[in-house]
């Protein structure tokens, strides 16, 4: 039987709690953050590049070690995780990133049931997930399709089908519209919100302050390593 991802019930999803990541070498990537997202949020991390959005993302995924201060995501405290639990803690994280990341000799049927498969869930049960989040973003039609068969657009579909196959009570976006149309960009936007008023926490790590101004009820502005604006009332706070 496969082993459940790491997620306590919380009502705190993420934390950051006096948080300072240096680099080798000398670089403060993040400086004295601290943060909290609940359950059930839309947070947009806001920034440009260079700001420190990129550590911020890497901190939660556990792919960086905070050089001191705490990282709770899912009620782990991530400087304390064991290594071998990691990978079950980023199962409970439904993960889009920019450049889509899809395995090209494989259909968008195969891209989302390869994520379930490296986890051991049971063929039957592939079989009927899959289908069932394709049609939720969209791409019932397209599942026999590769990637280079689908549009931009359809290509983070597909990634967003994969990041919600697992059921995660957070999807975290990292620069989800950066190699899309403007157009396609609302459709995406549209749809996390709409994965948003099901309950599940989402955050979306972007330096596109139009979209986030558009969509998200919260905005977390970060600059120079720092958080510098927390605008909790839609459509507030510039950067």
């Amino acid at each position: 039987m496969a082993k459940k991802p790491i997620i306590a019930d919380s009502s705190v999803m993420i934390s950051l709690t006096k948080v300072k990541k240096v680099y080798p070498g000398g670089h403060t990537a993040l400086d004295n953050v601290n943060l909290e997202i609940r359950r059930g949020e839309f947070v947009f991390v806001l920034g440009h590049s260079g700001a420190g959005k990129s550590t911020f993302l890497k901190l939660i995924l556990r792919e960086e070690v905070a050089t001191s201060g705490r990282v709770v995501v899912g009620g782990r405290d991530l400087s304390r995780i064991r290594q071998r639990d990691i990978p079950y803690l980023r199962r409970g994280l439904g993960v889009v990133f920019q450049d889509f990341r899809l395995i090209p000799s494989m259909t968008a049927f195969e891209n989302v049931a390869f994520a379930m498969r490296v986890t051991n869930i049971a063929e039957r049960e592939i079989k009927k997930r899959v289908p069932y989040v394709l049609n939720l973003v969209g791409l019932a039609g397209k599942a026999r399709n590769y990637p280079a068969e689908l549009s931009g657009g359809e290509q983070q579909r597909v990634a967003l089908a994969r990041a919600l196959v697992h059921s995660p009570p957070i999807i975290i976006a990292d620069e989800p519209t950066g190699n899309i149309d403007p157009e396609l960009s609302v459709e995406i936007m549209e749809l996390l919100k709409a994965i948003n008023m099901v309950g599940t926490t989402v955050v979306v790590v972007t330096h596109e302050h139009d979209l986030a101004q558009r969509f998200s009820e919260r905005i977390i502005t970060i600059d120079h390593g720092a958080v510098v604006a927390d605008d909790q009332t839609k459509g507030g706070g510039a950067f």
